[in-house]
């Protein structure tokens, strides 16, 4: 948990993402969390998104998004898909791009993306969403093939690359990060940090830093940075349920 205000801007700050602040507490177990994602924080700015790439062997057959959905169609419960393990953002993601896509496709839980790139390069495995840094380099070097991001929209990240919306619309599986502080945070200070945030996220260095992490910055308002929190468990609390996943 956040310190409590003293005044400045460090000792009541907490970065959090998707996975502390929509995954985890839309489990059935997120009684077991030690906090409250919505009550115990005051959301102050939405920093930015990383969006993923969609990778396949060198040896699939399809070339394009559009192919590999219709493969997969074509052949339901033969191709698997890798994941960092059960209930993360890369498992979730995937079986919302399955459910959109109507796909059945076996699940194959690793302890990290790392892990499972040996086997996705090999072959052994159909499919993985990475994130940009973990999996880009893969496929500059030659090793695998990016068919597309998860972002809605093209990303200046990888501008090259169409989004997976392009062959099945809507569908969208983005890590945010955001800025919180402690519950009843004093509106003004929330202000500050704010406006400071959406200030620095224009610095062009900022950018660099946040590209090279596979970040995409994005700001705004208190108000649009909470609305944006609560869709996403919303979003991600109806996937849970309907594929009756679990974190375990």
């Amino acid at each position: 948990m956040p310190a409590t205000h003293r005044g400045g801007c460090d000792a009541h700050s907490l970065l959090a993402t998707s996975s502390t602040h929509a995954i985890g507490p839309s489990f059935a177990t997120a009684g077991k969390l030690p906090y409250d994602a919505v009550a115990d924080f005051t959301p102050i700015a939405h920093l930015g998104n990383a969006p993923s790439i969609v990778l396949v062997p060198n040896n699939s057959p399809a070339k394009t998004m559009k192919e590999f959905v219709d493969h997969a169609r074509k052949n339901p419960g033969r191709l698997n898909y890798a994941s960092s393990g059960n209930g993360t953002v890369v498992h979730l993601g995937t079986e919302h791009f399955k459910s959109m896509a109507g796909l059945f496709m076996v699940h194959i839980p690793y302890r990290g993306t790392a892990l499972a790139i040996p086997d996705l390069v090999s072959g052994k495995l159909d499919l993985l969403i990475d994130s940009l840094p973990s999996g880009l380099p893969h496929v500059k070097e030659g090793r695998l093939r990016a068919l597309a991001i998860t972002s809605l929209k093209r990303s200046p990240l990888m501008p090259e690359l169409p989004p997976v919306a392009d062959t099945v619309p809507g569908y969208e599986s983005v890590t945010w990060f955001g800025l919180y502080g402690p519950k009843g945070l004093p509106a003004d200070v929330v202000t500050r940090v704010n406006t400071a945030v959406n200030q620095a996220l224009q610095d062009a260095d900022v950018k660099d830093r946040l590209a090279r992490l596979g970040i995409e910055p994005v700001g705004g308002t208190p108000q649009q940075f909470a609305a944006m929190t609560q869709a996403d468990r919303n979003k991600w609390k109806k996937i849970i349920t309907e594929r009756k996943l679990t974190a375990d």
